[in-house]
């Protein structure tokens, strides 16, 4: 068994829905449900004994000891994290306290349980930490990709607050001998995301006929990961990563946002053509540019693939045609996450505080 925090988030649930479609080995899924936190994502697990979905937060000692004692899990997957730039710009204490109290909280426990454990468990187990190359900073146009030897140099509120995560992960490992792996990755894209990051955005913005905005000039760089292979990944290192280390994923697909833009409107041209026969293009709108936007990140996956013979199966193209076809074949999950139903329900089955 396993242990996934953060999982009705979109990496999250792609992972234990991945998960799941390959083994038969049990998930307990511990989610807090924020906005970005869907249980729809995962109604096919519905009744589904193998996927046990426990409302709760990671900082929850109490909570999260019992869990542990209880299911004894192998190993932790931990996706749980505040992810947002633009929010962590506007609110950045939910970033303090998810994802570097959260974080602290959660190893404290995972430390107690492991203690715990026989020789044979304790050398067996693993806590797999997912965070992303925002960490790094940023990239000049003629730099080399991030590998897992660069400096930490967070720019936003979001990447310092998963810096000082990671560090925390890498200091139980070298003071506590716990068994820890990270992982950092580029921007996933795919099934589940929730409209308020680019890819999605786009999409459910073209689709309603609203503006499709886009920061600055719009060519800031980021490399693009299709979410299936970031999860291929983790459960690569998952099972064959050395504790301690540091993998790098990404998807080796370095694009401008103003270019993702416009091949979503080209794809939905294609897919799903206006009424009135004009291109979606015509929707870009160019917006003042986020407060310290990053100009670039890219990551070199080289030493997953050396170590791990791991690499991305999509390429872009097959990727984000992929994703279109979902959000188009998906109306009606895209229209629960954009309304107040979901608030609704999430308040009558756990409280107005979930």
């Amino acid at each position: 068994m396993i242990l996934v925090t953060g999982a009705a988030g979109f990496i999250g649930a792609n992972f234990v829905l991945d998960w799941l479609a390959q083994s038969d080995e049990p998930v307990i899924n511990l989610d807090k449900l924020t906005y970005a936190g869907n249980l729809q994502s995962l109604a096919s697990l519905q009744g589904d004994a193998r996927h046990i979905f426990v409302h709760g937060d990671i900082g929850d000692r109490t909570l999260v000891d019992r869990l542990l004692a209880e299911h004894k899990p192998r190993a932790i997957v931990n996706f749980a994290a505040e992810s947002h730039v633009d929010r962590s710009i506007h609110g950045p204490e939910d970033f303090i306290q998810t994802n570097v109290v959260g974080t602290f909280h959660l190893l404290e426990s995972v430390r107690a349980y492991w203690g715990g454990l026989d020789e044979a468990a304790k050398a067996s187990f693993r806590f797999l930490h997912v965070s992303t190359d925002e960490v790094y900073g940023t990239l000049k146009p003629t730099d080399p990709p991030f590998t897992e030897e660069n400096t930490y140099e967070p720019n936003s509120p979001y990447s310092a607050s998963k810096a000082a995560s990671d560090h925390l992960v890498r200091a139980y490992h070298h003071t506590y001998g716990l068994p820890v792996l990270t992982t950092n990755c580029s921007n996933n894209y795919g099934p589940y995301h929730f409209p308020e990051k680019l890819i999605p955005l786009m999409i459910v913005n073209a689709l309603a006929g609203k503006p499709l905005p886009v920061y600055g000039d719009g060519m800031q760089i980021r490399d693009w990961l299709f979410v299936k292979d970031h999860c291929s990944a983790i459960r690569r290192v998952l099972e064959a990563g050395t504790p301690g280390e540091t993998y790098n994923v990404g998807g080796w697909n370095e694009k401008p946002n103003i270019e993702i833009v416009k091949t979503v409107c080209v794809l939905l041209d294609e897919m799903s053509p206006r009424a009135d026969g004009k291109g979606y293009a015509e929707q870009i709108t160019y917006v003042t540019d986020r407060p310290g936007h990053d100009r670039r990140y890219a990551i070199d996956a080289t030493k997953i693939h050396r170590e791990l013979g791991w690499k991305p199966a999509e390429t872009f193209e097959t990727g984000i045609r992929k994703t279109v076809r979902w959000y188009l074949d998906n109306q009606a999950w895209v229209q629960q996450v954009q309304s107040g139903e979901y608030r609704q329900w999430i308040d009558k089955q756990y409280g107005a505080k979930a």
